[in-house]
């Protein structure tokens, strides 16, 4: 099975910022370090430090296809977020 890409992670993000999927945190997390969240069975570890979220370390989608993004070099798929999507991801992480 091939792993995923950023381009497919980042579009989980960018639906969830766009309001088409629910993003769900899966615990409550301290102000800063990993997050786990679910967006429709996309599961993902975010590294947000305080409300800023820095990058994705790791997915697994639905399929079971894995991205690890500690371990690849390239593009981290919140580096493809636009300001705007940035932020309203931002957003829906703080309301937990």
């Amino acid at each position: 099975m091939p792993p995923l890409t950023a381009r497919e992670v980042y579009q989980s993000l960018r639906d969830a910022a766009l309001g088409l999927r629910p993003l769900k945190r899966l615990e409550e997390q301290p102000e800063a370090g990993p997050v786990h969240v679910d967006i429709e069975g996309w599961r993902l570890t975010l590294d947000v430090d305080g409300v800023h979220l820095r990058h994705c370390l790791n997915c697994q989608s639905p399929d079971g296809r894995v991205f690890d993004g500690g371990q690849r070099y390239g593009t981290d798929p919140v580096g493809l977020l636009s300001t705007w999507e940035l932020a309203q991801v931002e957003r829906l992480l703080a309301a937990g």
